[in-house]
């Protein structure tokens, strides 16, 4: 029997890709918005497709945000914009 893969639904374009395919971001214990290079650091999650246009939805309507009830640092945004261009080439 294959071992199943597991789906995660993107925040932003609501579609479900496989988990290895997503950007997973964190909302940790002291409150910080951060990227999830592990993606099984503890904390509330949020997963993001490696499209730029989604990415970019997600940050102009607070998306991100919302679902982690948070407040996304510049920092933060630049660090997954780094890990998005890496992986979608």
């Amino acid at each position: 029997m294959p071992k199943k893969i597991p789906n995660r639904m993107c925040v932003s374009c609501r579609q479900m890709f496989p988990k290895k395919e997503l950007i997973r971001v964190v909302k940790n214990s002291e409150g910080e918005i951060c990227y999830d290079e592990t993606g099984k650091q503890s904390g509330r999650g949020a997963y993001i497709c490696t499209n730029k246009e989604c990415f970019e939805k997600a940050i102009k309507t607070r998306i991100l945000e919302r679902t982690l009830d948070g407040k996304l640092s510049e920092e933060s945004i630049n660090r997954i914009k780094e890990v998005m261009s890496v992986e979608v080439e």
